[in-house]
């Protein structure tokens, strides 16, 4: 009973805060209503970065992967923070300047509107059938598991499942369709002080048990009876192997932390460059710690699972079992209250992403051209509507998935390497025309989706048939197989991203822009940027690098 009554205070007491500091909004103009008033501050845009970004897919998905293959995971969260700085300083003073509301209105200004629309299509899609409905699954798997649903409603696990996915939908669609981005931004900075205490307090109260009451003892009896699960360099047929890490993997960062919509919206609504720059530097130092959260989990999970001291059956299930085994019954409430809010703030914050881009760039652009900023607003709320409840319908089906980390980074590839690659372009040439951009879209997306889902399988098939053939049936075996019957999928991202690079190029020499783009500023904010940006950039790429080669 008290963990349910500090579940429905925290998220009360959060709703109601977010409530209060954004009733004076204007969300009828779409300054207001996209970009919370452009009035973000460095706390609130470094808390909403984390909370979009760090929910149940990475808590479960990536402790999951943890559980299997140990630390070398962590390379998804410690290359964030390199990321996120490449994006505080070089990315986000071009963003403001123009006063962008959505990245694809960068697209309509540097090509065409068609180029634009393409990307926001490119987007949508992936929200509506990738991302969304993935964020609610693995979100409903752990709630339904931490509160037990099934049992308490006397229902079956998939009917709890459903009600779970249909309650975080119905309840994240509210905050991101009528709140707008500051209520989304609010509510996941009050979530993410949260979050980062419960979260580390999950592997803290792991390591006390297996160290008998010390911290200290329980790292080390980690680091002793499983060393293998500390090394952060990854075989070739680990699920990262280290050479990604300078092909695919960065591309994969930039994107998502650079132009990816629902991370950057926050710092696109920053009341000035400064706070903005402050926010996602201090965004990606506290991602350095992300391993602690998103990866010790999983590694504490295996070592009591191997001692018997924890029962997992299948390794996503591992961070849940973790949480119910080592938190105390009166912190359990408030722990799933902080990650029910982090549920909330990914799927809140996709969706108001795609309002943005479906309101801004497809209707106000193509439906109707003549609609006022209330009325883009209004209908972009209704098409988040029937986005989300897309989203809701989709989600259940996703229990078929092996590993929900893998699946949503492998599909992401299906436009995140299209679109960082006509961005890339955009910025670095001056002459490319914008058919050259409309074939890197097109290609890149067709490409991948050939590779990844048509001659990766054929590949992979033929060389499973030709190890059956040869009796070779251990499961190490059987990954090497499927390790070298075809590239990682970061290093087909790479080879795809530089491929559609070299065509733009060609075709911008072969027929190029008859006058030169030039990029128009128009100052929305006040751009004067932080003075200490370079020097904290430079030392939290410092950090990442000595906390990278420690583990190696």
């Amino acid at each position: 009973m008290i963990g349910i009554l500090s579940f429905v205070g925290f998220t009360a007491l959060v709703a109601i805060i977010s409530y209060v500091a954004t009733r004076k909004t204007d969300e009828s103009s779409s300054d207001g209503y996209f970009l919370g008033g452009r009035s973000l501050t460095a706390g609130v845009i470094a808390g909403s970065l984390l909370l979009t970004n760090l929910s149940t897919e990475q808590l479960v998905g990536l402790n999951g992967s943890a559980y299997t293959e140990g630390i070398l995971v962590m390379v998804w969260e410690t290359l964030a923070a390199i990321a996120m700085v490449v994006t505080a300083l070089y990315l986000l003073p071009r963003y403001l300047k123009s006063g962008l509301i959505t990245i694809p209105q960068f697209l309509a200004n540097r090509f065409d509107v068609t180029t634009k629309t393409l990307t926001s299509a490119l987007f949508l899609t992936g929200y509506v059938v990738v991302l969304l409905p993935t964020i609610l699954y693995s979100g409903s798997l752990a709630i339904s598991g931490m509160f037990d649903v099934s049992n308490v409603l006397g229902v079956s696990e998939n009917a709890a499942l459903w009600i779970c996915i249909w309650g975080i939908g119905i309840i994240g669609s509210i905050y991101a369709i009528f709140g707008g981005l500051k209520a989304v931004a609010v509510s996941d900075a009050i979530n993410a002080i949260g979050l980062l205490i419960g979260g580390i307090l999950i592997p803290v109260f792991g390591l006390l048990i297996i160290g008998e009451g010390s911290v200290t003892d329980g790292i080390s009896t980690l680091q002793t009876n499983i060393p293998e699960k500390f090394n952060a360099i990854g075989s070739s047929t680990s699920s990262v192997p280290f050479a990604t890490i300078f092909t695919g993997m960065m591309l994969v960062q930039l994107f998502y932390w650079g132009t990816n919509q629902q991370i950057i919206q926050r710092a696109l609504g920053a009341k000035n460059l400064k706070e903005g720059q402050k926010g996602l530097l201090l965004g990606s130092f506290i991602k350095i710690l992300g391993p602690l959260i998103v990866v010790l989990p999983g590694i504490i999970a295996f070592y009591m699972h191997q001692n018997e001291m924890l029962s997992v059956s299948e390794p996503d299930q591992a961070y849940g079992a973790l949480v119910k085994k080592v938190l105390p019954p009166e912190l359990l409430g408030f722990f799933a209250a902080v990650l029910f809010g982090a549920i909330l703030s990914s799927f809140n914050s996709v969706l108001n992403s795609a309002v943005t881009l479906f309101g801004v760039d497809i209707y106000k652009e193509h439906i109707n051209t003549s609609a006022d900023e209330k009325t883009t607003v209004k209908y972009g709320k209704r098409f988040g509507i029937a986005l989300a409840i897309g989203a809701m319908l989709i989600a259940p089906f996703l229990s078929e998935l092996d590993s929900i980390f893998d699946y949503l980074q492998r599909v992401n590839g299906i436009y995140s390497i299209p679109i960082l690659t006509i961005i890339f372009v955009g910025f670095m040439t001056k002459r490319v025309p914008a058919i050259a951009a409309k074939i890197g879209l097109l290609s890149g997306s067709i490409l991948y989706i050939i590779s990844e889902f048509v001659i990766r399988p054929m590949r992979v098939n033929a060389a499973l048939e030709e190890a059956s053939f040869m009796k070779i049936t251990s499961p190490s075996d059987l990954n090497i197989i499927e390790t070298n019957a075809y590239p990682h999928f970061l290093h087909i991202m790479a080879i795809l991203f530089v491929l559609n690079v070299i065509i733009m190029l060609l075709i911008g020499r072969i027929k190029p822009r008859k006058v030169a783009y030039e990029q128009v500023f128009t100052n929305a904010v006040n751009i004067t940027p932080w003075k200490y940006a370079k020097v904290v950039g430079v030392i939290i790429i410092i950090i990442v690098i000595g906390v990278y080669l420690y583990y190696s």
